[in-house]
């Protein structure tokens, strides 16, 4: 009998690798769905049999994926993925919880599902959603994303945090610059990747860039209070502040 299995992810490349993960693992497993958002899942739900598996990264559009399973009635099993910090892993190690950590490997997939199929014939038990959040929020690190997954001509590569220097869109597009110059596509717009990465590293300048601290190489005073910015690597616009966002700039290079 096929296992029906549930995707629950806000990055479409993201939840390409795991799709495409599972039919090259077992091609009799039926995906019912692939959702980007906490009030999307809730509504397939209401409306659907619950699946035999839920897979579902930590944070989706709208909030932790934790926030669903409060709010629902489903016993079944589920994987976590994350990319974030060992803190959070400790969680789901303490409450016998799943967990896949980005970028996610075949191995480590074949092992989950074999873990599931390999399970006593017992209901799953809840897991203690609100305890495992409470972790998350008051751990030592904040809930911020350590890479971001791209596509590289056929590949799907990660690029760390710590190789980026700013994030542009350009014709409802965004893209990545990294330290070294390489530019690549992102499937995510600036409004959510402003919430996802560390606020100490970057910042909003204007509705086209989230610039990083050490990409700034050059900072001047621009007309009627506001303030223009160099880039390193080069941006191909000038980036400039507005007069209402120089403030908040200002402290920002202050942290």
């Amino acid at each position: 009998m096929h296992m029906n299995v549930l995707i629950l992810e806000d990055e479409t490349l993201a939840s390409l690798k795991v799709e495409n993960l599972l039919k090259e693992i077992d091609n009799t497993i039926n995906i019912v769905g692939i959702l980007k958002s906490v009030e999307a899942a809730k509504e397939w739900f209401a409306n659907n049999e619950s699946p035999d598996l839920v897979i579902s990264d930590i944070r989706l559009l709208d909030g932790l994926s934790f926030e669903l399973f409060e709010s629902i009635s489903y016993h079944n099993p589920v994987i976590f993925t994350t990319a974030y910090d060992q803190y959070a892993i400790k969680a789901f190690e303490v409450n016998s919880i799943d967990y896949l950590l980005k970028p996610i490997q075949k191995d480590k997939m074949i092992n989950a599902l074999s873990k599931l199929k390999q399970g006593n014939d017992s209901e799953t038990q809840p897991a203690p959603y609100q305890e495992i959040m409470e972790m998350i929020r008051t751990g030592k690190k904040e809930d911020y994303k350590t890479r971001f997954m791209i596509k590289a001509g056929q590949k799907i590569l990660a690029v760390p945090v710590e190789k980026i220097a700013y994030f542009y869109s350009l014709n409802k597009l965004t893209y990545i610059v990294t330290m070294d110059g390489k530019k690549y596509p992102c499937d995510q717009t600036l409004e959510v990747i402003e919430h996802q990465v560390d606020p100490k590293l970057f910042f909003r300048a204007n509705r086209k860039f989230i610039v990083k601290f050490e990409s700034i190489n050059e900072i001047h005073p621009y007309f009627k209070g506001r303030i223009k910015i160099n880039l390193t690597p080069d941006a191909e616009d000038d980036i400039v502040i507005s007069a209402e966002r120089t403030p908040a700039f200002k402290k920002w290079l202050d942290i």
